[in-house]
């Protein structure tokens, strides 16, 4: 019972360090603005990897969705390298498509994560959009 008091900080100290990995935000993706462009639509991206640990690698799969709710275009977004706890801003310009066109973005998965066990591939993506179209997973 003596040698208790040594090891309450040290025990104290793990379970704070559990609680925060526990609390770690996660991997937000906003859909930031869409620009009509010479017969396509770019989309552009914010993505902010709160998870604590860099992603080297992701890819999702998407699919736009048009007015009338038919699949509009199906695409790979290759969002690159995302460092942990920084901004990036990526763009991708879908061809045949105009903006006004799009009603709804399904994130349908991930094509490609890496590091695989991070934290950033494992947990649900946090979706959001500036824009009115609406972002689904």
């Amino acid at each position: 019972m003596a040698t208790f008091p040594r090891f309450l900080p040290l025990a104290l100290c793990a379970m704070a360090s559990f609680a925060q990995a526990a609390q770690a935000d996660p991997l937000r993706i906003e859909l930031n603005a869409l620009h009509p462009r010479d017969g396509a639509c770019q989309l552009v991206f914010v993505a902010q990897n709160g998870t604590g640990a860099d992603v080297s690698r992701l890819v999702l799969e998407a699919v736009l969705f048009g007015q009338q709710g038919q699949v509009a275009a199906m695409t790979l977004l290759d969002l690159q390298d995302l460092p942990a706890d920084r901004m990036r801003v990526r763009s991708f310009e879908i061809g045949g498509l105009g903006c006004e066109d799009v009603s709804r973005l399904l994130i349908n998965g991930l094509n490609d994560c890496a590091p695989a066990d991070s934290a950033a591939c494992t947990a649900p993506l946090a979706l959001e959009s500036r824009v009115p179209v609406e972002v689904l997973q």
